[in-house]
């Protein structure tokens, strides 16, 4: 780390009052000063520059944007809400300005993108770099390009995965104890089956700390649905003090610095609609690894439209996840699913949390997909776990679920978490009719994820889609096949314009007599 030597006034004058800017650039830290004041002269920097802004002897890297106009004062350096936070600055902080220095790993990236393979050491200079801030958003946008572009090796995902653990916090929960995790690819909107899973295996008294993400190009991610139920950005100590008590957790992973490059990269990966396949394995297996599980089961839905499309695509990234976790001590099962249609009826945070208190609660009408593969999924970790004989998971898993033992430990979860809260009901919401009478015989996954997304989801909670027919059924011309749920009427009226240019969204099909 470059110190930033402090300066009497008298000798140097080459430091800026700090404001705060108020203006949201998530979590990039942004430095803005104007073109002309004496430190941009005397430093030379220009737009895009990157800056250590020192504070006493805290200090943090950031993007400079340059100013021109009455926005700022000759003295004063305005920080973005991110770089404020970051740098625990207050109003009127003398700061001092420097270039920061190159960011060396960045020649890995280039090597990578010219064919060369990325090495332990490599890797671990890229990932600490983006851990400590390092990097610039164009920057990170060139990492995840690389790895997508070019595709990472065995190797290579295995000497990543092993520097995110590497620049973490890690859990341990004791020498022989087994502990459950399970994952999810994506690809299918509304599959939101984590938090019914967790319920049924920590009420049979196996451990499941569960860590997840925010969605990266999804209209939801569990920990976001989580978060309209109950409190999911925890502190290391709490997570491990709601483990102890009730044996499991329903956390953000990002809260608790396991694998903290990852909220990082998903940030960029977002924006450039990217998830390779090879980050997408370091991403789940080092956030296990440094949860301290030590079996995971990962569910793999397989659909025209899904995020794997073939069934020799899920067996390559089942393969991939398997000997990774392997490499680093971690047992990884897989389990290939069904991603031709969406899950529930649900797709966006609150519309999936919904569907989950139903299927837990045992509510009349709650989706029987989503309650199926949650209890697929949570048979399979019973047995995994040995609280139950081979093949008798299913049974298990099922009286778990109807006795209401998982309920009442889903409660207890969320209240050791803060307290259950109800999810936001959206104050926009407008049907989508059938175009013609016939047979849906088609969902386009990817399209009704975008459009959920333009609905709002999952930046407003409460936005999304229901969906309200499945693969086969028969519906007239004119019956609402779908509502679209917003916060906001400029959002509904962004997701209809949408609609109204993509109707891939299902494919209704002339019933045949």
């Amino acid at each position: 780390m470059v110190e930033c030597t402090p300066a009497t006034d008298a000798v140097d004058e080459s430091f800026l009052f700090l404001t705060r800017a108020g203006i949201d650039t998530h979590q990039e830290a942004v430095v803005y000063m104007r073109e002309d004041c004496h430190v941009c002269r005397s430093e030379g920097f220009s737009a895009q520059s990157r800056v250590r802004v020192c504070v006493g002897e805290r200090s943090i890297i950031a993007t400079l944007n340059i100013v021109r106009g009455e926005f700022l004062s000759h003295q004063k350096a305005a920080l973005s809400e991110s770089a404020w936070l970051l740098l625990g600055a207050q109003e009127g902080d003398k700061a001092r300005f420097k270039h920061a220095p190159p960011v060396e790993s960045m020649s890995h990236v280039r090597g990578k993108l010219y064919g060369k393979p990325i090495t332990l050491d490599g890797a671990r200079a890229i990932i600490n770099d983006i851990s400590q801030e390092r990097y610039s958003d164009i920057q990170l946008a060139a990492y995840v390009t690389a790895c997508a572009s070019t595709s990472l090796s065995l190797p290579e995902t295995i000497a990543i995965t092993q520097a995110m653990v590497e620049c973490g916090q890690r859990f341990d929960w004791g020498k022989g104890v087994q502990v459950l995790d399970k994952h999810c690819v994506g690809g299918l909107p509304g599959n939101r089956t984590t938090p019914i899973v967790v319920a049924i295996v920590a009420a049979n008294g196996l451990l499941m700390p569960k860590t997840s993400s925010r969605a990266i190009t999804s209209p939801a991610g569990t920990a976001d649905t989580m978060e309209t139920l109950t409190q999911v950005t925890l502190s290391f100590e709490a997570m491990r003090a709601v483990v102890e008590k009730e044996g499991a957790c329903l956390a953000w992973g990002g809260s608790v610095a396991l694998s903290p490059t990852d909220d990082i990269i998903i940030r960029v990966e977002r924006a450039l609609d990217l998830d390779s396949e090879g980050q997408l394995v370091a991403s789940v297996i080092s956030k296990k690894i440094a949860a301290g599980s030590t079996h995971v089961l990962i569910d793999i839905p397989v659909g025209p439209t899904a995020k794997v499309r073939s069934q020799a695509l899920a067996e390559r990234l089942g393969t991939l996840l398997t000997r990774t976790g392997e490499a680093l001590g971690l047992q990884v099962k897989t389990l290939y699913s069904d991603g031709s249609q969406p899950v529930g009826r649900g797709v966006g945070p609150a519309l999936e949390a919904r569907d989950v208190l139903a299927v837990l609660q045992g509510r009349a009408g709650a989706p029987l997909d989503l309650r199926q593969r949650a209890l697929t999924v949570a048979a399979a970790l019973l047995e995994l776990g040995g609280a139950c004989a081979p093949r008798a998971g299913l049974a298990l898993a099922t009286t778990t679920l109807e006795s209401g033992a998982a309920w009442r430990k889903f409660v207890a979860i969320c209240e050791a978490q803060g307290g259950l809260k109800t999810p936001p009901v959206a104050a926009h919401q407008h049907p989508i009719l059938a175009s013609r009478t016939g047979i849906v015989a088609l969902f386009n996954n990817r399209v009704i994820s975008r459009l959920a997304s333009l609905a709002g989801a999952p930046t407003a909670p409460a936005a999304g889609l229901d969906l309200h027919v499945r693969l086969g059924d028969r519906v007239e011309a004119g019956q609402p096949v779908m509502t679209l749920h917003a916060e906001a009427a400029g959002e509904l009226e962004y997701a209809l314009d949408f609609y109204r240019s993509h109707p891939e969204v299902l494919r209704i099909e002339e019933e045949v007599v």
